[in-house]
């Protein structure tokens, strides 16, 4: 047994380049049930990026794959920790957790799509002059990566963020950074698909041309456009 508070050592297997968070989410999981117990803390991410020789989004992963059925916890300024193991963690299956991850990422697209298209028609009748100005500036930047072959994670989300800000509602715009935050993995890796970029990029012109026109019916329709492409290539991804 590994002492509590202590990262075990133990033996780390290479992982295939295919189904990769899915096998880091397995192998963990047998030694979390073999070797560990209550209390003990997980290697930190750093570390576990180099024993498995995976990124740094696949170990995020496959530990909150983990923590779905809860066998991990996190706990700030601790580091992830061993929960009390359950007959219900120990039998659950990998494949199971990631059809709730799944589940879990639809349902925040699903939250975008209600939230967002609003917030687009709002922006469209409340913003400024200055903010139609930093939205002009953000896909300015966005598409000069795009054209250097450089990734606009950045600019994907300011661009968001910004047009929560300019409807004008403090409470939008936290429930928009929350959304974000919990797709930020995700996004990050779907901008390196091919063509992604450009659809991101696209989109945010279209959304744009409406703000800039101060047409609240197509600001909503574009954004709505925007979000839908977006959910279909992050689920067929999934």
């Amino acid at each position: 047994m590994v002492s509590a508070g202590t990262p075990s050592k133990l033996n780390w297997e290479a992982i295939p380049r295919n189904r990769v968070s899915a096998e880091v989410a397995k192998q963990l999981q047998a030694r979390i049930v073999d070797k560990l117990k209550a209390g003990d803390m997980l290697p930190p991410e750093r570390e576990l990026v180099q024993k498995f020789g995976v990124s740094r989004s696949s170990i995020r992963d496959a530990i909150r794959s983990l923590e779905v059925v809860g066998l991990l916890e996190a706990r700030q300024g601790v580091g992830t920790i061993v929960r009390e193991l359950s007959a219900d963690a120990v039998v659950t299956p990998v494949a199971s957790v990631l059809l709730q991850k799944r589940r879990v990422i639809h349902e925040l697209l699903d939250a975008r799509k209600i939230i967002e298209p609003a917030l687009a028609r709002r922006a469209a009748l409340h913003a400024s002059r200055e903010q139609i100005a930093d939205l002009q500036a953000i896909v300015r930047r966005q598409e000069q990566k795009v054209e250097q072959g450089k990734i606009a994670t950045e600019e994907d989300s300011i661009f968001h963020y910004s047009i929560a800000l300019a409807a004008d509602n403090s409470m939008m715009l936290k429930l928009v950074q929350v959304l974000m935050d919990l797709l930020r993995d995700t996004r990050e890796r779907l901008l390196q698909v091919g063509g992604r970029q450009e659809m991101s990029l696209e989109g945010h012109r279209r959304i744009l041309a409406a703000l800039e026109q101060r047409d609240p019916a197509a600001a909503e329709a574009a954004m709505q456009l925007h979000l839908l492409e977006i959910e279909k290539l992050v689920l067929s991804q999934l």
